[in-house]
């Protein structure tokens, strides 16, 4: 499943060129995890806006009238003051996830839609297309973040790891306040977004803390340095473009953390650390992997 390293690399990849596209036509597939949401006429001829990023969802923002094609809001009667530029109408926007298998690609698409090809946006400067074989993704038209249905969609998570506001003193709270072994908790995406599986047992190991261990009995120590890892070993996997343990890949680039993950799929092999093998368990029906003389509880 693509998580949050592999979602931001998607996003880079693609936000670029369709910074200002217009959109010429919007093309459905099969039904995807929840329904688009809005008649996809209605989106021909809105410029994209700049995409961004919650989590695992991405947002494109959609507007009407920044070419001063009469779509502005000046108000009805009033002649807009000389020079006054037009101020572009909103038009809502796409939240879109990636699910299980899902994959974003901008440019030349191909003549034909494949099998798997269940929603794209063709505007004036290339076409952006979602494959998705499991079709757990979706693409969701939301008339603004904070309305429904994106509101409700993004309500539960967490913040998001790189925020100046998510300080030592709240995260070290927030496990203070929860039983459950900490990579359970990492898992939730209530404390901090992003900490997949991949992630949390790398930051684990790093942090040198038993993924076993109760939240409730984190240090606040332990917690910053948890924290200081969970940043750490994310930023990595996004400069490494993510983790391809099967599909995933960024505009057709596969990522390469997986190459330098130090527990992550390593079950019997010798921890870069202290020689010991590393161990698989499952929590939560996940492999979690670890060194039990390296990480303690």
């Amino acid at each position: 499943m693509p998580e949050l390293p592999e979602v931001e690399v998607t996003r880079r990849s693609v936000a670029g060129g369709l910074l200002g596209a217009r959109v010429r036509d919007v093309q459905m597939g099969l039904p995807l995890r929840w329904p688009l949401g809005h008649d996809p006429r209605a989106l021909v001829g809105t410029a994209c806006g700049e995409m961004s990023r919650r989590g695992k969802y991405l947002w494109l923002p959609l507007s009407r009238g920044s070419s001063g094609d009469g779509g502005d809001r000046h108000l009805p009667g009033l002649p807009r003051a000389a020079g006054a530029p037009a101020v572009p109408e909103s038009a809502g926007g796409l939240l879109i996830h990636l699910g299980m298998s899902g994959a974003l690609a901008f440019g030349e698409a191909p003549a034909e839609r494949g099998p798997y090809d269940h929603f794209r946006l063709v505007t004036d400067r290339g076409c952006l297309w979602l494959t998705d074989p499991r079709r757990f993704g979706a693409v969701v038209w939301s008339p603004a973040l904070d309305a429904e249905p994106a509101r409700k969609l993004l309500a539960s998570l967490g913040p998001e790891p790189f925020d100046p506001a998510l300080d030592e003193a709240g995260f070290h709270a927030g496990l203070k306040s929860r039983r459950t072994p900490v990579k359970a908790a990492l898992l939730s995406g209530e404390l901090v977004v992003g900490a997949g599986n991949i992630y949390a047992c790398e930051a684990l190991h790093l942090a040198r803390i038993d993924p076993r261990t109760p939240s409730n009995r984190i240090s606040r120590p332990r917690a910053a340095r948890l924290l200081a890892a969970v940043r750490l070993v994310l930023r990595h996997a996004i400069e490494a473009g993510g983790s391809t343990l099967r599909d995933f890949s960024a505009n057709g680039a596969a990522g390469h953390y997986q190459d330098s993950a130090q527990v992550y799929g390593r079950e019997g092999r010798p921890c870069n650390t202290c020689g010991t093998a590393v161990r698989r368990i499952v929590q939560g029906q996940r492999s979690t992997f670890f060194c039990a003389v390296c990480q303690k509880r």
